[in-house]
């Protein structure tokens, strides 16, 4: 069994792709997240220097899950492209 996907690639290294693709999602995911600033607590009364050290392990958790549940559609896009550019599409 030797399914065809995008631009007549074989199905047994789409796998492969589409992890890369998501992969590629997550770390801008939590580049963005860590640039807008979410999670970053009030200077008083907050985490410490703790908490800024390990808030780049949450961006990251956070974005895994946001691609996890389909992602801002940046995956597929480069999925795609990904598919068309390899040799698997030849």
């Amino acid at each position: 069994m030797n399914e065809i996907g995008p631009a007549g690639a074989p199905a047994m290294k789409l796998p492969a792709l589409r992890k890369a693709a998501e992969s590629l999602e997550t770390q801008f995911l939590a580049q963005m997240l860590a640039a807008s600033g979410l999670g970053q607590t009030p200077s008083s009364f907050g985490g410490g220097t703790g908490e800024g050290q390990f808030a780049s392990y949450l961006h990251q958790a956070q974005a895994e899950r946001i691609v996890a549940a389909g992602g801002i559609g940046l995956a597929e896009r480069i999925f795609h492209a990904l598919a068309e550019r390899s040799d698997v599409a030849q």
